[in-house]
């Protein structure tokens, strides 16, 4: 879309939100004991309004499933006042790890945003990302549990 505001969509009625994390830079120390700080439910966390949240039964703490037609990640629930309606945030820099690494779209375990958000550089010279911004919608996580293992050491390592 060229850096410019995908349009809300009826199947989608979320706006995603992404910001730099407090806890961390970008990804570093995602894999450390600071993310017993942050993490919920063993991922990144989505903050929802008590609204969208009781409108899909969610509550704090649980798993929850954030999906649109380019991705789907397992972030952990935070229900509270500090999001408005309609938009949903979650940190950027978790590390990116799919339940089915040879399946494209795969589930990420761990709550990598980049799975939900365009992939278009910022300009053919700089190649940064545009902004971290998509439409997207969440549900309850009721699906088989699935292990995060984006810090397990690589087999053979």
């Amino acid at each position: 879309m060229n850096g410019i505001a995908e349009p809300k969509r009826k199947n989608n009625p979320l706006s995603l939100n992404t910001a730099h994390p407090i806890n961390r830079l970008h990804s570093q120390l995602d894999n450390t004991p600071l993310r017993e700080k942050y993490a919920v439910a063993d991922r990144e966390a989505i903050l929802i309004s008590p609204q969208d949240a009781s409108a899909r039964q969610i509550v704090n703490g649980d798993l929850v499933r954030a999906f649109n037609d380019r991705g789907q990640i397992l972030v952990g629930a935070v229900v509270t006042e500090d999001v408005r309606p309609g938009v949903v945030r979650i940190s950027e820099g978790a590390w990116f790890d799919p339940a089915e690494p040879s399946v494209p779209g795969s589930i990420c375990k761990n709550g990598n945003i980049n799975c939900l958000t365009f992939d278009i550089g910022s300009s053919s010279l700089a190649q940064g990302n545009c902004g971290q911004m998509a439409q997207l919608e969440i549900e309850k996580y009721t699906g088989p549990m699935l292990k995060n293992t984006a810090h397990a050491v690589p087999a053979g390592a």
